[in-house]
């Protein structure tokens, strides 16, 4: 039986907040013999509902351009001679604040009617579509519904928490082997095991497979203790959208990891990430020679326009409160 807040809940407490500085530094490997120029792209932060940045500052020794790339991603650009381009390190930092994100539909005693806490997201119509590893075919559709008839879901928010608790219940975090990592929707369904990436492959294909709107995230997870340390990898997480709800945030692969959070990470994100970029299948500002991204977090360049291997990245962060 799927539950929600039953509507004499009590209030929800205020959302939970964090601010940190957080660095990221990426550093240009030797490069192929011949090469002319370098092309660099690092993906920044953006503010948003949940999170506030400032006091951003970028070292380098080279010109660089901050760019807006799709879904309003910002991207801070460089491109180098090659005699300028050896050893290069590019860093950033900044100061960021992070709420916990909250989707009051289903976090408050309030009458349930849709809460407008954003402005319209003028991509709704890419978030119903396919991405090059989440296609949307016959048997991605069968599966989907196959999950929603199951638990009798009728709403939309019913058919996204059914989906939820498939997800959860059947992909194991796990990341031995090969093939995980990369959000592909039948290794994921394949395999049921995966990081988020391939979690959210699973529950964002489905959720557009039966019409609802659901888009991709990706940033970085801080350890829920306060304190300061280096981040070793990335976080991706996932909302939907229903027009009672409005944006529902989603974080299938926490909720496997930590069972006691399952019915908190379906309407919750916790303050302790920092988003950095949205959507899939990325194409860069300015456009990169090579195919688009299948999604963008870690720095990425282009010598002479072809892909460019082995940049050095570290990133860290420390909390001030």
């Amino acid at each position: 039986m799927l539950s929600f807040l039953a509507p004499d809940a009590p209030a929800a407490p205020a959302p939970r907040s964090r601010t940190f500085t957080f660095t990221y530094a990426a550093t240009v490997p030797p490069l192929p013999a011949g090469t002319d120029s370098v092309e660099l792209w690092l993906p920044m932060p953006h503010p948003d509902a949940s999170q506030q940045v400032s006091g951003l500052t970028v070292r380098t020794t080279v010109p660089y351009t901050v760019r807006t790339g799709q879904y309003g991603n910002q991207l801070l650009h460089l491109k180098v001679a090659v005699a300028q381009a050896a050893n290069l390190r590019v860093e950033m930092q900044l100061e960021a604040t992070r709420q916990e994100h909250l989707n009051p539909y289903l976090t408050s005693a309030a009458p349930k009617k849709a809460r407008r806490t954003e402005a319209a997201d003028p991509d709704m119509a890419r978030w119903l579509q396919p991405d090059r590893l989440v296609p949307l075919d016959d048997k991605i559709k069968q599966w989907a519904q196959e999950v929603v008839t199951k638990a009798q879901a009728k709403t939309d928010l019913e058919k996204a928490r059914a989906i939820y608790e498939h997800v959860v219940s059947t992909v194991t975090y796990d990341k031995t082997g090969q093939g995980w990592g990369r959000g592909d929707i039948y290794y994921a369904c394949d395999a049921r095991r995966g990081n988020c990436t391939d979690f959210h492959a699973v529950f964002i294909g489905y959720c557009r497979a039966v019409g609802i709107p659901a888009r991709f995230s990706i940033g970085f997870p801080l350890p829920p203790e306060r304190g300061q340390g280096e981040i070793k990898g990335y976080h991706c997480w996932a909302e939907f959208y229903t027009p009672a709800t409005g944006w529902v945030p989603v974080d299938a692969s926490e909720a496997a990891k930590n069972p006691a959070r399952r019915n908190y990470f379906f309407g919750a994100h916790d303050e302790n990430r920092l988003e950095f970029t949205r959507g899939r299948d990325l194409v860069l500002a300015p456009r990169q020679e090579s195919a688009p991204l299948n999604y963008f977090i870690y720095p990425y360049a282009e010598a002479d326009g072809k892909p460019l291997t082995g940049i050095q990245q570290t990133f860290r962060f420390q909390d001030v409160r």
